[in-house]
């Protein structure tokens, strides 16, 4: 009998992916999340944030029917997915080290949907990265928003709409949700290289950010920030790239 070959872990999903949130902290009415995407830009800016903000963890998201990791440092291992926030903070971060899968991305998006009609959560804004062909003139950040979040939160804002293309993922179920209730959703994306992590694509995301929530976070410490975890960054990012196309949210966007 020939033996069967051996399956990577990481593609085997079986049935439907469950998220579970825990926090033990109010959330604020407005959240703000980096995942691993592409070039790992949005989550190198969500961890600049915290770090720079002096954010507390207040919460994580489990995962059950879904191969998950459980990242380390110095010998103590954490939470794939974890919330900051802080009492005098208008928005709280979430932090995603967990690659969700395109086979996956519905189930989160609902779950965290949920989460936030749950506590009262009325906005949401992702920071990502996009690889898309360009030029040195268009490197800053685009956003993708729904017309309630435009009227509070960029009527005033040096970022510029996406002109068109469309996403897929955990970015497209966030801003469908927003365009079906009155979640006020966005997407503040900016093209990246394959460096990782992109620390001028990151630089950019945090910027637009700060201005946008008016957290004056200065940018100049990012570039040691990154350099520091640069290994474990060049990590995850091949954990990411492993992952085959059909899995992947590979987001389509045009200027």
């Amino acid at each position: 009998m020939a033996t069967p070959p051996e399956r990577d872990p990481d593609s085997v999903v079986h049935g439907e992916p469950e998220f579970s949130f825990t926090h033990d902290a109010e959330p604020s009415e407005a959240l703000l999340c980096g995942f691993s995407q592409f070039g790992l830009a949005g989550l190198t800016a969500a961890n600049f944030l915290v770090e720079q903000l002096d954010l507390t963890e207040t919460g994580h998201v489990g995962v059950d029917k879904l191969p998950a990791i459980t990242p380390f440092e110095n010998g103590v291992p954490r939470h794939h997915t974890r919330l900051f926030s802080r009492p005098d903070v208008d928005v709280t971060v979430l932090v995603g080290e967990l690659f969700i899968p395109l086979s996956a991305a519905d189930s989160f998006s609902a779950s965290l949907g949920d989460w936030l009609d749950a506590n009262g959560v009325r906005e949401i804004a992702v920071l990502s990265g996009v690889p898309l062909a360009h030029g040195p003139d268009e490197h800053r950040t685009f956003y993708v928003a729904t017309e309630d979040y435009r009227e509070k939160r960029l009527a005033d804002a040096d970022t510029a709409p996406m002109g068109s293309g469309f996403l897929d993922g955990v970015n497209a179920g966030l801003l469908a949700r927003g365009v079906d209730s009155d979640l006020s959703a966005c997407v503040f994306t900016t093209p990246v290289h394959q460096l990782v992590p992109d620390v001028e694509a990151a630089i950019r995301l945090v910027d637009t950010a700060s201005g946008v929530y008016d957290l004056d976070v200065d940018t100049q410490p990012l570039k040691e920030f990154a350099a520091e975890v640069t290994e474990y960054y060049a990590e995850l990012n091949d954990r990411v790239s492993r992952v085959t196309e059909e899995q992947r949210a590979d987001d389509r966007m045009y200027m």
